[in-house]
């Protein structure tokens, strides 16, 4: 009875003492789908007939021995409506296909969690810089827009190892970026006085490395 008692007590402690020990530094790459739903949901509304869209990314992640991570993304939303007139809260499509643009390139700080169930959750916080463009086939050069901002951006998810230096997971988002549309007297955003570029994102990713 002493020995199986004995060999419970190691079953326990012998996992919960390899995830104490330091695990080396990991350098890890991942790529991910997924959809943002932007703040500024009747902007992209009018324009584009949905405030939410695809979205395609990737990067780079340093996983440090205490399980703290930094992580690099780029990543890409891209689609196509058409240029519309508002007028007291009324729009009219012009019929000219108009595509808007947004690459946000983001640094993330965070932690891993200890594995539970197989699954490693993680959370982690960081800014962001975010290249927002509209441009129309046969728009006048100052009628195209392309500017910069920058914002912040808190996120969580969890990993399943599939092997060693493979794992998938999924995640969750939000994102803002403030006073970044609806300054120009034109822009649909200033009549829905909508200016947060922001918004919630759900992706799904693959990562390779340890």
């Amino acid at each position: 009875m002493t020995r199986l008692l004995a060999l419970a007590a190691l079953s326990v402690l012998i996992p919960a003492a390899a995830y104490a020990q330091p695990r080396a530094l990991a350098i890890r790459g991942f790529g991910d789908i997924g959809a943002t739903a932007f703040t500024a949901e009747q902007s992209f509304s009018a324009i584009l007939g949905s405030r939410a869209g695809a979205v395609f990314g990737g990067g780079v992640e340093v996983v440090l021995p205490q399980r703290i991570f930094v992580s690099v993304r780029a990543s890409r939303f891209s689609k196509t409506g058409e240029r519309v007139f508002v007028t007291d809260g009324e729009r009219f499509g012009l019929g000219i296909p108009t595509t808007v643009a947004l690459t946000p390139l983001q640094i993330t700080g965070g932690y891993r969690f200890p594995p539970v169930i197989g699954l490693t959750p993680y959370a982690g916080a960081g800014p962001g810089w975010y290249r927002y463009t509209e441009t129309s086939q046969f728009a006048a050069a100052d009628e195209d827009v392309s500017e910069r901002f920058s914002g912040f951006h808190i996120l969580g998810g969890a990993e399943f190892q599939l092997k060693r230096w493979l794992s998938l997971g999924g995640e969750l988002q939000w994102a803002t970026v403030p006073d970044a549309i609806g300054n120009d007297a034109s822009s649909v955003a200033r009549e829905f006085n909508e200016t947060n570029l922001g918004g919630t994102t759900v992706r799904a990713r693959v990562v390779v490395g340890m």
